[in-house]
């Protein structure tokens, strides 16, 4: 594919997105009342009823955007999780105080003691830290595959007692691209839930037309997209499911506070133009890296060279801000932290998905139990943001420079 059509390519779907963005979960005006553009920020815990029997009935409505308590939901919480239903293609969302809140919440809601979960050895390191030192304690056993496993090899390794396969897709540190449609198969062949993280691909993959049955999202990233709020979603396929979940967000006090509500909210509004943009100098950035000596590998989905390659062409609209640089094996840790240390366009800091370009060492911070394409060379991430293309190719070009010569 040459380079012009591999940036329509990754920037497709958000473009298709952006009518929905503007208008999804926003009041109409009807007959001759006005409405603010941007719904009003209600803030309050204690709701007021005018009579108890008023206030049992609204109890017995938890499953609805019903006002009850305000640790059961706000107004704009509600709000905010008919748009995020609406984009993923769900038939509810339930929202949560952050990223990690919205993985623990589903894994909480459909295993029990004594069950089995499957999970992806890509998976984001804190879910995989929740499962090892919670799960485990409450009697859940946890098993990792390799995220480019075959069919065979997974249905192997289910059991009686597997109740959810979970996978991030792609790793937010390796890249894989996984094969949904077929972790489906196998997670419904052995009676389980397959959990999917789609934060990358949140517009531009559907999880639920793809198999999922509950698509999990770090809103914190791309949605709220100004690295100033904390939240998270869970997206569930059936109402069996929504009712289980928000049962378990309740009784977990799992709530997010209405100013974080309205910043996403917010948010969502332009975030197809930030990443047609961003995704665009994303793939400039990545073509860019794989012509320089010192690199081994890119891992953008975007590019053949990185895993799961087709998955992401046959079941992406688009393609995220976010991706791998694998360098050559001969260069050591501490030369790579010295060009990262060098580089001035880039913050360095957790987290992604926000306006402001950032890299992140990879190796040393990923924990794996199954042989990785990380382990070739030293690797980071990069996430691109709205900088001038060229300014971020020439910061990176001095520190790859510097990088080569041995130089911090």
């Amino acid at each position: 594919m040459d380079h012009e059509n591999l940036r329509h390519a990754v920037s497709r779907g958000w473009r298709e997105m952006a009518s929905l963005a503007v208008r999804v979960a926003r009041d109409v005006p009807q007959g001759g009342q006005g409405v603010f553009v941007n719904p009003p920020v209600a803030r309050g815990s204690t709701v007021l009823f005018s009579s108890l029997e008023a206030m049992e009935e609204a109890g017995r409505k938890r499953y609805d955007d019903e006002l009850i308590y305000g640790a059961m939901g706000t107004p704009l919480q509600y709000r905010l999780e008919q748009a995020i239903a609406t984009i993923e293609g769900a038939a509810h969302t339930q929202i949560a105080p952050s990223g990690l809140a919205a993985c623990m919440l589903p894994l909480l809601a459909f295993l029990d003691a004594g069950s089995h979960c499957l999970m992806s050895d890509s998976v984001y390191g804190p879910t995989r830290r929740f499962a090892e030192k919670v799960l485990r304690r409450f009697g859940v056993d946890i098993s990792y595959f390799p995220p480019c496993a075959s069919e065979e090899d997974l249905r192997r390794m289910c059991r009686a007692e597997t109740g959810v396969i979970l996978t991030e897709s792609p790793g937010s540190h390796s890249f894989e691209v996984q094969d949904i449609p077929m972790l489906a198969r196998v997670a419904h062949g052995h009676g389980a839930r397959l959990i999917v993280d789609n934060t990358w691909g949140i517009g531009i993959f559907q999880p639920f037309r793809h198999g999922a049955d509950i698509s999990i999202q770090a809103l914190t990233k791309y949605p709220a997209g100004h690295a100033d709020t904390v939240i998270g979603a869970v997206s569930v396929g059936n109402e069996a499911d929504w009712r289980l979940l928000r049962d378990t967000a309740i009784q977990s006090g799992q709530v997010a506070g209405p100013d974080d509500c309205a910043l996403t909210l917010r948010g969502i509004r332009t975030l197809p133009v930030r990443q047609e943009r961003q995704s665009q100098s994303a793939i400039d950035v990545a073509v860019w890296l794989q012509s320089r000596p010192e690199v081994s590998r890119v891992l953008h989905p975007a590019l053949p060279s990185c895993p799961g390659h087709t998955f992401w062409k046959r079941d992406f609209s688009g393609a995220s801000s976010l991706f791998g640089v694998v360098l050559r094996p001969e260069f050591t840790l501490a030369q790579m932290e010295r060009m990262i240390d060098s580089l001035r366009m880039f913050g360095i800091g957790a987290s992604w998905g926000g306006y402001e370009s950032l890299v992140l060492p990879t190796t040393r911070g990923i924990t794996r139990s199954c042989d990785s394409v990380t382990q070739a060379g030293p690797t980071f991430r990069i996430h691109i943001g709205l900088e001038e293309t060229q300014d971020l190719i020439a910061d990176l070009a001095q520190g790859l420079d510097g990088l080569a010569k041995g130089e911090g």
